[in-house]
């Protein structure tokens, strides 16, 4: 048999290769992505929203997203990084702090439709689980549905306790319909739910405790180096009641104000920077060059 030297174009590339760009990065899930986004013909156009959330290291992410043939739409958003305007200024990626971003997600989409009144959620977070209402009031009679949305995790992993169903708690504690169940929730154990725990994870007591605990271990120690916690320190958090307190003050806040800060203009007088270089007309050119002549004259004479 003759030697065939195998060329490795294009096409023999591409049947090995993975068809979606974010799948092959490990972006997106498209399968969920597909059940997630497919809406009934019944429907006729009604948008299906979907309650996106991602984490990263110094942020939470919270979205309220709709689908269309261009591509993703963002009904609403909110973020970790917001939430110092309502007196939460440490811990910004803890489960409390999630909590908080889901329920401002949750209270500014509301507002933004307009139903907010008709939707306050729950306002004293108990971290009991509580079906969500998608036909009728609480009163048992026929009423407006609620602003429903599917919740998107993306690739992060569904763990007891994980941090993303603290958004989620959040949002439909601030009024907006998430089909959940409770067993992933903190406390969770033995197919039951222990709402003290949820609660104190909500609230923050968790990491209070632990602030105590650190700060008793610097004080016992005080020759060792140890710059945990503290940011709360300097913040004048001390025990797991000033963490509570935090968080109780920002919920409130957040629901008295959950709009978006409005952005600052820049000043009039302010020049913009261009660092183009401006074209010389021909007489600019020859009075430059000109000068040029003049000034060697001057120094060699």
């Amino acid at each position: 048999m003759p030697f065939v030297k195998v060329i490795k174009n294009k096409a023999y590339f591409k049947r090995f290769q993975v068809k979606q760009k974010r799948r092959r990065e490990g972006k997106t899930d498209y399968r969920a992505r597909r059940t997630m986004t497919l809406q009934d013909k019944t429907k006729y156009d009604t948008p299906k929203y979907r309650m996106v959330v991602r984490l990263t290291n110094k942020d939470v992410v919270a979205q309220i997203v709709h689908s269309k043939v261009s591509g993703d739409e963002v009904l609403a958003a909110a973020y970790a990084h917001e939430l110092p305007r309502y007196g939460v200024k440490v811990g910004l990626t803890n489960y409390a702090s999630a909590y908080a971003t889901g329920l401002l997600l949750a209270r500014r989409t509301l507002a933004k439709l307009k139903i907010d009144g008709e939707f306050k959620g729950t306002e004293a977070p108990t971290g009991d689980f509580k079906e969500v209402r998608t036909k009728k009031n609480d009163l048992g009679e026929e009423g407006r549905f609620p602003f429903k949305a599917i919740l998107d995790i993306g690739l992060a992993r569904t763990t007891t306790g994980a941090r993303i169903f603290g958004v989620m708690k959040g949002a439909v504690d601030g009024g907006v319909a998430v089909p959940h169940k409770p067993n992933r929730f903190p406390g969770f154990a033995k197919g039951k739910l222990d709402a003290k725990v949820h609660r104190d994870h909500i609230m923050g007591v968790h990491v209070g405790k632990w602030l105590e605990q650190v700060l008793a271990d610097k004080k016992a120690n005080p020759d060792e180096k140890d710059p945990q916690f503290e940011a709360f320190a300097k913040a004048g958090l001390k025990t797991a009641k000033d963490v509570e307190a935090m968080y109780k003050a920002a919920h409130a806040a957040i629901r008295k104000d959950p709009a978006p800060a409005a952005k600052k203009k820049a000043a009039a007088s302010a020049k913009s920077k261009h660092y183009n270089i401006k074209r010389l007309t021909r007489k600019e050119r020859v009075d430059a060059a000109k000068k040029k002549v003049a000034a060697l004259r001057k120094t060699k004479a």
